[in-house]
C-alpha cells in the first residue's frame, strides 16, 4: 500500500519537474549527434542532470572516454553526503541499498520530508516507490525529449534545464522553518556568485562546497552559544 501511495505522489508535480528537465536533456544528446541510446544510459545510470551535462559536453570532445566519466563523476560528488543523509531514514541492515541508485535531487528532498513522519517499517518502501517512478519518468522523458529535439532549443531547453532545480529550491523554502534548512539556503544564496567568476570546470562544486560549509560553520557556532 505505502509503495503504492508514494507511486502516486511521484507521478504529480515532482514528475512534472522531472519531466521537464529530461526531455531537455534527451534534446541536448540529439542535438549533440548522440544516438538514444546512449542518451537513455547517461540518464538511467548517471542519474543526476550536472554530470549528465558534463557527459554529453565531454564526450563530444577530444580525449576519450576517461576525462568524460571523472567529470560526470565529479559533477554528481554531491550524491555521497545526501546518500549519507538519507541512509540512516532507510532502516538497518543490507535492504537499504536497493534504494541508494535511485538518489537524486527530487527524490532526496521529497523523501527528507516524508520518511521522518512515517513508521520505520514503511520508509525503504515508500523511497523504493517515488524512486522508482521517479526513474522511469526520468527515462521516458529522455526518449521524448529525443524524439522533438527540433522543438526545443535555445532558451525554451535552457528553461526546462532548470526546472527541477527550481522545483528543488522551492521545496527548501517550505522548509525553511527548520534552523539546518535555512542555513543551508542562506549559504548556497551566498555562495552562489562564486559559480561567475570561478573556472567552469569546478565552480559548481567549489560553490557548494564553500556554501554548505559556511552554513555548518554558522551552526556550529550557534550550537555552542
Amino acid at each position: 500500500m505505502i509503495f503504492r501511495t508514494a507511486c502516486r505522489e511521484a507521478l504529480g508535480a515532482p514528475a512534472l519537474a522531472m519531466a521537464a528537465t529530461f526531455l531537455a536533456f534527451g534534446a541536448a544528446v540529439q542535438a549533440a549527434g548522440l544516438g538514444l541510446g546512449w542518451g537513455l544510459a547517461a540518464a538511467l545510470l548517471v542519474y543526476g542532470m550536472p554530470g549528465q551535462m558534463v557527459l554529453v559536453t565531454a564526450v563530444t570532445l577530444p580525449g576519450g572516454a576517461l576525462p568524460a566519466v571523472l567529470g560526470a563523476a565529479t559533477a554528481n560528488a554531491r550524491f555521497l553526503p545526501m546518500a549519507v543523509a538519507l541512509s540512516p531514514w532507510l532502516g538497518g541492515g543490507p535492504r537499504r541499498w536497493w534504494g541508494l541508485p535511485f538518489i537524486a535531487v527530487t527524490p532526496w528532498a521529497m523523501a527528507m520530508r516524508r520518511l521522518p513522519g512515517l513508521p520505520e517499517a514503511q520508509r525503504l518502501a515508500w523511497f523504493l516507490g517515488f524512486g522508482l517512478t521517479s526513474w522511469l519518468v526520468a527515462g521516458a522523458a529522455t526518449i521524448l525529449g529525443h524524439a522533438v529535439a527540433p522543438l526545443v532549443q535555445g532558451p525554451v531547453l535552457a528553461l526546462l534545464l532548470l526546472v527541477n532545480p527550481l522545483y528543488f529550491t522551492l521545496i527548501l523554502a517550505g522548509e525553511m522553518r527548520a534552523v539546518a534548512s535555512r542555513r543551508a539556503v542562506i549559504g548556497g544564496c551566498c555562495a552562489a556568485p562564486l559559480v561567475l567568476v570561478l573556472p567552469a570546470a569546478w565552480a559548481l562544486l567549489a560553490a557548494g562546497l564553500i556554501g554548505g560549509t559556511l552554513a555548518f560553520w554558522w551552526g556550529e557556532r550557534r550550537g555552542r552559544r
